[in-house]
This record gives C-alpha cells, sequence and structure tokens, in this order.
C-alpha cells in the first residue's frame, strides 16, 4: 500500500553505491500518484542540509521547519528513481510555495 504522494518529505535508506552499508536520508516525492498506481518505483529528490553551494536545478527550503526537516535544507537537482519499499516513512510535506520553486528549477535545468 502507497503510504506517500507527491510532495512529501520522505525518509529514504540509500544504499551506498559500494554496496557495504547504507545511510538514513531525506528526499522529495516528485512522483504523482497516478504514476505510483502503476509502479512500484517512486521518482525522488535528494534533501540536503549543505545549503552553502547551490546548483542549477537546487532549491533552498523556505519552510523547511513545517517540512519536519532537522537543519535548513535545500532540495538539490538530483533526481533519482527508487523502490517504493526504500521509504522508511513520511517525515511531512513540502509547502505550495516551496514545491513550486523546486518544480520551476528542475524545468529550467531539464530544459522542459
Amino acid at each position: 500500500m502507497t503510504t506517500y504522494k507527491q510532495q512529501d518529505v520522505v525518509l529514504v535508506n540509500f544504499v551506498f553505491s559500494e554496496g557495504t552499508g547504507s545511510k538514513k536520508r531525506p528526499a522529495l516525492v516528485l512522483s504523482s500518484n497516478d504514476y505510483h498506481g502503476g509502479r512500484r518505483e517512486v521518482i525522488i529528490v535528494a534533501i540536503t542540509s549543505n545549503i552553502e553551494r547551490v546548483l542549477a536545478g537546487d532549491t533552498k527550503i523556505k519552510d523547511w521547519k513545517k517540512a519536519n526537516l532537522l537543519f535548513p535544507s535545500l532540495v538539490t537537482g538530483i533526481l533519482q528513481a527508487i523502490r517504493g519499499d526504500m521509504i522508511e516513512r513520511t517525515l511531512g510535506s513540502l509547502s505550495l510555495d516551496d514545491f513550486e520553486g523546486v518544480q520551476k528549477n528542475l524545468k529550467i535545468s531539464l530544459g522542459l
């Protein structure tokens, strides 16, 4: 059963590429409910507390406390598809204003 939706901030158990361990990190769900209905994967973007380096596609989160993040954070321009069972739990939800900023910056960086 899907327990996440677009705009949710979720905790994801990312496995290291070397396969030597994993680390829990926050991420933003980008994919829609329609997408989730037909697939086992979820499209996410990473969230980081390293707000000093803002690159193309990155968006600083204004309402990071309302999203239940522990620190000032930004949504990166790094998109990834993961299995839904890699999501540990939902932390919160991005504000509409912040989500619209993410959409705008990703569209620019992807040329959409």
